[in-house]
């Protein structure tokens, strides 16, 4: 499985971005897929994932919105109201044997993107 991500940017605070993954090698239907972000000088930390319905970190919730396109075998990942705080390298993740209780760990994921990176000046 190979995953192609890109939208990231230089916003401000209050914009929005839409981050795209696109996925070579296996249905994203049949995958589960996941956003991580890691923020300089701190851990990598889930943000949302798709199994069945999406999930979503209690940071971002109510302002991202993870979404799948079944027939570009792409999911997306819409930032509203973006916070400096937002600030960080994103991933998109698939995971071959991901279950609802490890959905949120990113060792549970097989697959990695390159990464695209959001800035939010304030």
């Amino acid at each position: 499985v190979q995953l192609q991500a890109s939208g990231g940017g230089l916003v401000q605070a209050g914009d929005s971005l839409r981050l795209s993954c696109v996925a070579s090698g296996r249905s994203v239907s049949r995958t589960v897929m996941g956003w991580f972000r890691q923020a300089p000088g701190k851990e990598r930390e889930f943000v949302a994932a798709f199994r069945g319905n999406p999930s979503y970190a209690d940071s971002v919730k109510g302002r991202f919105t993870m979404s799948r396109d079944l027939a570009k075998n792409t999911v997306y990942l819409q930032m509203n109201s973006l916070k400096p705080e937002d600030t960080a390298v994103y991933y998109c993740a698939a995971g071959t044997g991901v279950i609802t209780s490890t959905m949120r760990e990113g060792a549970a994921y097989n697959y990695w993107g390159q990464g695209t990176q959001v800035t939010v000046s304030s």
